[in-house]
Formats: C-alpha cells, structure tokens, sequence
C-alpha cells in the first residue's frame, strides 16, 4: 500500500499533542462492511452499509474498491454513466484509473492522487483501467466517496479536481508513529489541498504498529474512521477495530487509533480513512447515481438524462458505449 510516503517521517511537520482539556471522541458504533460489485464487476466493500445516514452527513456513500491483484485480461472499470446533486472522490492508493466525461475533461489517477469531481448539475462519466493495464493486470485498490452538496449547489457547473499525491499534505504524530496525508479540509491547522463546497476533513493515514494517534479534531465537524487494512483499536476506550470495520464517534475535540503490535504477513501497518464534516442537515432524496433533495428532483434527473440534457459521449468514445 505505497500511496505516498516518505523516507523520515521524523523531518515532517508535526501534529500538537490535543490540550489537556480536550475530550476524546467515544465510539457509538463498529459496522462491517458487506462486500459487492460495481461498474462492470469489480468487487469493493460498502463502507456506509447500515450506518444511519444523519450520522455520515455530508458523506452519503463510500466503497473500498479492491483490494484486488488482477490477472491479465482481468481488470475492470464502469461503463458511461450519469451523476448529479453530489461529489465522486476517487483515490487512488495502489493501480491506475483512467477518467472522461461529457465534458470533454478527463486524465488520469494513478497511487496517492485523488480525482474530485463535483457533478453538480449533471454529467456523464466513465472510469477505466488503461489498456496496458488491462493487458498486464496487477494490483487495483482505491477508495470513492460520495460528498453531498448543499441544496444552493445541486445544480453547481460541473468541475474535475485533479489532485496529485505530491500535493498533498503530510504530518507526523508527535513521536513519529503516524503518517497522516491530509487530502482536503483542515486537520490541526493543517490543510489539505482539495477545494470543498461544504467544510470536511479527509486524511489517509498509516500507524505503525504499536503506536498510536490522537487526532486533533474539529468539534462541529462528526469522525469517521475506515479501516483499509491491519487491525488495531478506536477511541479512549480501545475498542478493536479491523479491515472492512467502520467506527463512527460521538462528539469531542480529538480522534484516538491504534495500531496493534503485531499486524498479519500482508499488512506492515494500520491503514485508516479518517473524515468528517460539517452537516448540512437538509432532506436527502436519492436514487441510483442521482443525489437530490425532493423525489420530484430526482425524477426530474431521470428525465433529463433520458432526454440527453446531462451531456452526450464524446464522438470518440460512442463506440465504448
């Protein structure tokens, strides 16, 4: 799991240890993440499964995609497909994806770079292995969230953020045994390079075994941690916590994991995805790849993509349809 490291994390800048007064985050609940399929078969962990969605607000939906070693041939992606009302996340830690859209934008995201779409309005979207992958296979594993938008941004002009994995910013716990990558928002004071329409916090962040964080975290914002690999503990309590398991936290001033001492052959350390954000505490009607307020809205999308005002596939690409 490289995504991005660094060879001393000793030479980073180092996160404050939380004040003596601040309180601790205590855990409400550990769910498991049931696995399913996506686009055109790739497997991936339903990271939100079951879990109340006023508890997850502003995020809706998240998917550990892989971790998969694919043969030759294997590799996957998603067909041609619409978004609008919301946000798509993707990053990327092990493989290549290849993005296009309607709009005529698109690139390429490879370990440690985020593409951040705000859908908005409307568009269509593919995510593809790129050829030489799909030829050669390999290992894929990535995360995609879904960021709600407020109701005054819905219909908000549709914007790519190309985020590369040299871009974004890099802490060290206090005594060295966390490397925390923050992705967008701010962490401590500590930003991370990702624009927001609704203020949240997105970290990546390894913990060597043994060693533990205690996360400085923003009290109007809630805490989210997913476990992307390794096993080890969540909040002041030590309530254990492994691969596939999501913690959501009650409220307080910092975020406490750990790392157990003695990981499995495949895993070097506790890989986590911690976020959180401000709510936006407004009605949420969804369906399928659409993101809305009211049902009327969401019927409102199905039309309009039907009748081909979300945008049209390139000429190029109409073949890949």
């Amino acid at each position: 799991m490289p995504a991005v490291t660094v060879e001393n994390i000793l030479a980073l800048p180092r996160l404050d240890e939380p004040a003596e007064s601040a309180v601790d985050r205590p855990v409400k609940s550990i769910t498991t993440a049931p696995v399913g399929y996506e686009g055109e078969g790739f497997p991936v962990h339903r990271a939100f499964a079951g879990i109340d969605l006023s508890a997850l607000d502003p995020f809706i939906h998240m998917d550990q995609m892989g971790e998969v070693n694919y043969a030759p041939g294997e590799p996957k992606g998603t067909p041609w497909h619409p978004h609008r009302g919301f946000e798509t996340v993707t990053y990327m830690i092990d493989g290549i994806m290849e993005h296009q859209d309607s709009n005529g934008g698109g690139g390429v995201i490879g370990g440690g770079d985020t593409q951040w779409m705000t859908a908005g309005g409307g568009i269509l979207h593919i995510e593809t292995p790129p050829e030489h992958l799909v030829l050669s296979g390999g290992l894929f594993h990535g995360v995609q969230l879904w960021v709600n938008l407020p109701r005054d941004n819905k219909m908000a002009s549709p914007r790519y953020q190309d985020i590369t994995g040299n871009k974004v910013a890099l802490l060290s716990s206090p005594d060295g045994g966390a490397l925390v990558r923050v992705i967008a928002g701010d962490i401590a004071g500590h930003a991370g390079p990702g624009s927001t329409y609704t203020p949240i916090a997105l970290s990546h962040t390894t913990i060597a075994p043994g060693a533990s964080l205690t996360l400085p975290w923003n009290p109007e914002f809630n805490a989210i941690v997913y476990v992307l690999a390794g096993e080890g503990t969540v909040g002041a309590e030590r309530r254990p916590i492994r691969v596939g398991q999501t913690a959501v936290f009650g409220r307080g001033d910092s975020i406490t994991v750990a790392a157990s001492d003695r990981q499995d052959s495949q895993t070097e350390s506790l890989e986590v995805f911690i976020l959180g954000g401000k709510p936006i505490r407004e009605p949420i009607a969804m369906a399928g790849p659409f993101v809305m307020n009211t049902k009327s809205e969401v019927m409102q999308a199905f039309e309009d993509f039907q009748a081909g005002r979300l945008g049209s596939i390139p000429a190029a690409h109409e073949k890949l349809s």
